[in-house]
This record gives C-alpha cells, structure tokens and sequence, in this order.
C-alpha cells in the first residue's frame, strides 16, 4: 500500500469512529439548538491548530449566526513560527494560568449558553480553565478531543486535570497516539496528523443536525450560502442578514460586563 492510500484508509477508520458517537453528536446539537433558539449564543474556544475547527463552525460558506469564535490571537496567531508572535510564544501562553478567566472577563454569559472546547490533547491549561470556568458558571461543556491521545499525554496542570475533566459531553476526533497516522521507511517520526479532519467531520455533522432542528422549531437559520448555487442578491441579503444577528447576538454578551 503507498502512502497515500494508507493516509485515506485511516480517513476512514476516523469516520467510523465518529459514527459511533451519533448519540453524543445528536445531544451537543440539541444543546447549541436551545440556546440558539433562546437568542444566546454557543461559545467555541482553542488554542493553536484547534483554531481550525473554531472557525469551521463560523464564519464560513454552510455556517450560521448563534457561534461566538473565540480566537485570541496570542494564543493561535503563530504563521511568523519564529520572531514576534511566534509559535514559541503561542505554546508558552497556552500553559499560563489565569489566562482563560482573563479572556472570559469581556463576555456576560448566561446558563443559557453552551461551550464548545477543543483541544487535541485537553492537555495545556488555557482550555482546561475555559471549560473549569464555564462548568462554574452552570454552562453545558460540550469538548472535542483525541482520546488516544489524550490518554497517553500528560496534562500541564498541577492538579493533573484533563478538558474531559471538566466536559458534560466529551467527543474523540478519532485520530491516534500523536495524532500523525503515517510512519515512513527511513524517517524516524510520523507525518499527517488525523485530528483535523475529525474534528472537521464532527463540527459539521453537529452543525447540520442544529440546522435541523432550528428549522423545525420554526426558526431557520441564516447560512452564509455560495452565488453558484443561488441569486446573487439573495445571496447578498443572507450575508448581510447573518453578519446582523450575529452582531446583535454578540450584543448580548457585552452589554451586562463587569455589572
């Protein structure tokens, strides 16, 4: 087998994997559901690569108001790799406590929201606090992460604690040990990683099942859709109609802070 199609093969063990957790799936959609229909909205947080998957859910072609992307750029904006805002600096910040509660000090939540965490190891501490602290707050954590990996791998905190640790719903990209799924003769170390596209595959289905359900409570969301597959001007209207209620959405979580 060339390692091209072995790459795809585990593509598919990944898929199976993810069928497996059509429950968990179907219960974090209901989730963001009722708090989209209550005019909240469900916050998606991580650090570095998760970022990814963070923007997966919104703002995208297929996506819909009621996400609230929480990228804090020191923590994910690391394309120079090296000088000022590196990957150096991104990875240390990651493991600052006190650093989570001080993202959170800029939004008022409420028990109606949800929280979507990711992390591939749920091992570095920014993510681990985001979900400690939404849990305090009785908000619903719903985290995404490698359990094969997760297990092998040692948390930063203290306390040893783990993002399952502190999750209602814990969901597994299904990706392996390390997350890369290719070993090659004469190089030491795998290469392509599989957590990506899970964590893709995941975030997507639960998106299509809330779709779902918005529509049938009779609120059909607006999905920021593609001109090639619809008037040009609707098209426009529905970007110009989303971009608006996810502004008067995210209102919502400023107008009581610090009160």
């Amino acid at each position: 087998m060339d390692v091209i199609d072995e790459y795809l093969q585990n593509c598919e063990k990944i898929i199976q994997t993810i069928r497996g957790q059509r429950k968990e799936m179907e219960q974090a959609a209901t989730l963001f559901a009722k708090t989209i229909l209550a005019g909240r909205m469900v916050h998606m947080f991580g650090t570095g690569h998760s970022r990814v998957i963070v923007e997966e859910m919104w703002p995208r072609y297929g996506s819909f108001p009621g996400f609230n992307p929480i990228v804090e750029l020191s923590l994910t904006y690391h394309n120079n790799v090296v000088g000022a805002n590196g990957q150096r600096q991104a990875m240390y910040l990651e493991n600052v406590p006190g650093f989570a509660e001080r993202i959170l000090r800029n939004f008022s939540l409420s028990e109606k929201d949800t929280a979507f965490i990711i992390s591939s190891s749920g091992c570095n501490i920014v993510p681990i606090e985001m979900a400690e602290l939404f849990q305090q707050k009785k908000i619903k954590v719903i985290a995404l992460i490698t359990k094969e990996h997760s297990a092998k791998s040692t948390s930063k905190r203290s306390d040893g604690k783990k993002l399952s640790d502190f999750a209602d719903i814990v969901l597994d990209s299904g990706a392996p040990v390390g997350d890369s799924m290719i070993y090659i003769d004469g190089l030491e170390t795998p290469v392509s990683p599989g957590s990506s596209v899970g964590g893709i595959i995941i975030v997507n289905s639960i998106k299509a099942e809330v779709a779902r359900l918005l529509t049938e409570a009779g609120q059909p969301p607006k999905v920021l859709t593609a001109p090639s597959i619809m008037d040009a001007e609707k098209v426009e209207k529905l970007f110009e109609a989303a971009y608006d209620e996810h502004a008067h959405r995210l209102s919502e979580l400023y107008k009581n802070v610090g009160k």
